[in-house]
């Protein structure tokens, strides 16, 4: 049997080390990973458990002209899962759809019985639901019963009672076996229409490939809902920014535009710490519509109308946010901290509390739930695991009158709770804690490599290119350089607040 290096011993010995540090160990894995491939990494849609279940019924929702509603999440997951359904339906010519995007601080999170009233009130006769749903078994069941069929595309984790829906397109679910269960929303609703038009998509005239142009959304989406960049996903992420890079969407050029961002060089940071931001921005600040707008548009001046309006939201979501953490901070230092930590304000929006969580958390090493109160008076909040927990087994181990309803992954959550129930809420959850609590997985940054200044060099710049994008499950390699002398140290910038070292015997600097 070869050994572990033999088997790579065609790369680099810097490419075969990380390699090794990803789990790749043969020649097959690693030209997978490092040489992308659509046609080979990109599996059947149908391979998803009831997508046939699926397609038929909207099928026959397009054929009889029912009105089908998109519902869909308010993030940077859901609106761009909304945006490529909506790009689908208008290829085909369907015009008696709507796009429901419900108000965060007014609605909630997911299908409530006051979207499926509007949606009934429309004359809606099938839903397909994208990035939510799948723990809305009340509101599923209300719509069966005004005659609604609901369609779950969802990737979030199910709990033991799913929701009576027409179908659920949900990789998570028992009995699915496709080879990839961590496709985000939009990937999912992506796949949903591959699986269309592989069915009817010569009938309706599509070109073959036309869903291409649609992975600016899926890979987008994949990158900025942190879905692990492996398996599928890898594929999804890579060849999203490529359409990116490319992309004629009137919306993303005007965003590229006011933050003075190159498209062609696109990178999985700038959807990070850039796009993804904006889009958010709009259900947490504002109207969630203005992001799907932005992304749907059809003339420039609606594009830079609302990328003006999300630049100018994601600004003033940065100081609220702030003062927020900071007065939150300023509580816990009065405080003897727990095991969890729960701390929240009725003046707090829910859909700020998440950035706060994910702060306090990082700042207490420590599983934190953050809350405020929506506009219509209920306590709504998010959460964060310190890795320690998963937040779903320790929402649903809690008492059940006290969390009115939950949701999320394993490190993120949303929740809602009755206003008795948040008097105990820490109490609870520290004593749920103590049964469900898990060994802490091992964060922290370790060097992949010691190098010398002289291994600076673009021969290998483009072997660690081949590892990208990066992210979740395939981590940016960091470098370590030993007995480095410095030169110089430069201060500048407008503020003079960036550093720039010089190094000895060498041509290399350092920023």
């Amino acid at each position: 049997m070869p050994t572990m290096s033999s088997t790579l011993s065609q790369y680099p010995e810097l490419v075969q080390t990380l390699l090794k540090n990803r789990g790749i160990t043969n020649f097959d894995e690693a030209e997978r990973f490092l040489n992308p491939s659509f046609e080979r990494d990109i599996a059947d849609p149908f391979g998803i458990l009831n997508m046939d279940r699926a397609v038929e019924r909207i099928l026959v929702a397009i054929d009889a002209n029912e009105h089908i509603a998109i519902f869909a999440d308010y993030d940077a997951d859901g609106i761009p899962g909304a945006a490529l359904f909506n790009d689908f339906l208008k290829k085909i010519g369907y015009k008696n759809f709507e796009i429901y995007i419900p108000h965060r601080n007014i609605e909630g999170y997911g299908l409530s019985m006051k979207a499926v009233d509007t949606l009934a009130s429309h004359q809606a006769t099938l839903i397909v639901t994208i990035d939510c749903g799948i723990t809305d078994v009340a509101e599923a069941a209300y719509a069966k019963e005004l005659g609604i069929d609901v369609i779950i595309t969802d990737h979030h984790l199910t709990q033991e009672v799913l929701p009576p829906a027409y179908t659920i397109l949900n990789s998570k679910q028992p009995g699915d076996t496709y080879h990839d269960n961590m496709l985000c929303g939009a990937a999912l609703a992506w796949k949903l229409v591959c699986a269309l038009l592989v069915r009817r998509g010569e009938e309706w005239g599509i070109p073959s490939g036309w869903e291409k142009w649609l992975l600016d959304m899926a890979g987008l989406s994949t990158v900025a809902d942190l879905a692990p960049l492996q398996k599928e996903n890898r594929a999804l992420a890579y060849y999203g920014l490529t359409v990116l890079r490319k992309s004629k969407r009137l919306g993303l050029l005007a965003l590229f535009e006011k933050m003075n961002m190159a498209q062609n060089t696109v990178t999985e940071d700038d959807i990070g710490f850039m796009i993804g931001p904006r889009i958010n921005a709009a259900g947490r600040m504002g109207n969630p519509m203005d992001a799907f707008h932005l992304l749907s548009a059809e003339t420039k001046k609606e594009a830079d109308e609302y990328a003006e309006k999300l630049m100018y939201l994601n600004d003033a979501r940065k100081g609220i946010v702030a003062s927020m953490v900071k007065e939150a901070r300023r509580h816990l230092e009065t405080r003897e901290l727990r095991d969890v930590i729960v701390v929240g304000n009725p003046l707090w929006k829910p859909g700020l509390v998440g950035l706060v969580a994910s702060s306090l958390a990082e700042t207490y090493t420590r599983t934190v739930f953050v809350w405020g109160r929506s506009d219509d008076g209920e306590i709504k909040g998010s959460c964060r695991s310190d890795g320690t927990v998963n937040l779903v087994d320790l929402m649903t181990s809690v008492r059940k009158e006290v969390f009115l309803g939950v949701g999320g992954h394993e490190r993120a959550g949303g929740f809602s709770v009755s206003n008795d129930g948040i008097h105990v809420l820490e109490d609870e959850l520290v004593l749920a804690y103590q049964i469900v609590k898990k060994e802490k997985e091992v964060d922290g940054q370790h060097a992949e490599a010691t190098l010398s200044l002289a291994d600076v060099n673009w021969v290998n710049w483009k072997h660690v290119a081949k590892f990208a994008p990066f992210g979740v499950g395939n981590p940016k390699p960091t470098f370590l350089f030993e007995k480095v002398s410095i030169a110089e140290v430069r201060y500048f910038g407008k503020e003079r607040t960036h550093l720039e070292l010089s190094f000895e015997n060498s041509g290399i600097k350092a920023i």
